[in-house]
């Protein structure tokens, strides 16, 4: 599933390629995703300006220069594809994971410009786009969410209040995207590991010291994964060129049995499952 930083990739590679472009034609395939696209959505989108490509948490937005939106969502399999005119690139998904070339199969929704188009793929379904009317709108639809890792509001002031006499585990917490938005399972394990923190710990049970570390990992993990590409598991090059390895970086992330990387650590990482997720860990410096 792509995560915080594999979804920054697919913004700052759309932000390059579609900003202040009109869009032409939109050409629904299958409109049944997670949400069903409704019917007038080619309508809603057509000769639309995109004044820029945002980001926030996992979703994508497309931000229209009338004052209206787009969210794509990328589900658990989602890509999107970039397709140029007259280009042999045959390389066209525009982040690190999953197929690097646009699949025969499983292609939704189409987004055509006067020069390029962008393709949907999704196997599973589980993404989904929405057509947002104004700002307030935007805000509302985000509501529920807890802030991104990089805002100022995830602060110790947060994380304290947040965990006060809470005996839900801090991975389960990381992952609680209420609580804080873009953490994935991945990212989860890194942090806990990176701040010497178990898995299982409860929240209520952190010092200051373990918050700040927190605070601090979240934010470096997550932007050095995007440094890298993000965590495709894969190594291959997307429609730039360029390559997706910050799973080389990994620390504890599908490591089980091997031996901990950090310097003077005996310990071994192993495996459990918190609320059906794996989770990696070091037995011995993480307490």
């Amino acid at each position: 599933m792509p995560e915080l930083p594999e979804v920054e990739i697919v913004k700052q590679s759309l932000a390059k390629k579609i900003q202040q472009k009109i869009i032409k034609k939109v050409i629904i395939k299958n409109r049944n995703l997670r949400f069903k696209i409704p019917l007038k959505f080619e309508e809603l989108l057509q000769n639309k300006i995109i004044k820029k490509v945002t980001r926030f948490s996992k979703y994508l937005i497309l931000n229209f220069s009338d004052g209206s939106f787009c969210l794509i969502h990328l589900g658990m399999s989602g890509t999107i594809h970039l397709i140029q005119k007259n280009s042999s690139n045959k390389i066209t998904n525009v982040s690190f994971y999953n197929s690097p070339n646009l699949p025969k199969k499983h292609n939704h929704v189409e987004i055509q410009f006067q020069d390029l188009k962008i393709i949907y793929n999704d196997p599973r379904r589980f993404g989904f786009f929405q057509f947002i009317k104004n700002q307030q709108d935007l805000i509302n639809r985000f509501n529920h969410l807890g802030p991104e890792p990089f805002f100022e509001n995830f602060d110790l002031k947060y994380l304290l209040k947040y965990f006060f006499n809470k005996k839900k585990d801090i991975k389960s917490f990381l992952l609680d995207q209420k609580f804080v938005s873009g953490i994935g399972n991945i990212y989860a394990s890194e942090i806990l590991f990176l701040s010497k923190i178990k898995p299982t710990t409860h929240a209520m049970k952190l010092s200051k010291v373990d918050c700040k570390k927190i605070i601090s990992f979240s934010k470096s993990v997550l932007n050095k994964a995007i440094q890298k590409g993000g965590s495709s598991i894969r190594d291959f090059k997307n429609a730039h060129g360029e390559k997706g390895n910050f799973q080389k970086e990994f620390k504890v992330y599908q490591r089980e049995n091997l031996n901990c990387l950090r310097r003077k650590c005996n310990g071994k990482i192993k495996k459990i499952f918190i609320s059906n997720r794996s989770t990696f860990f070091c037995n011995t410096c993480q307490k």
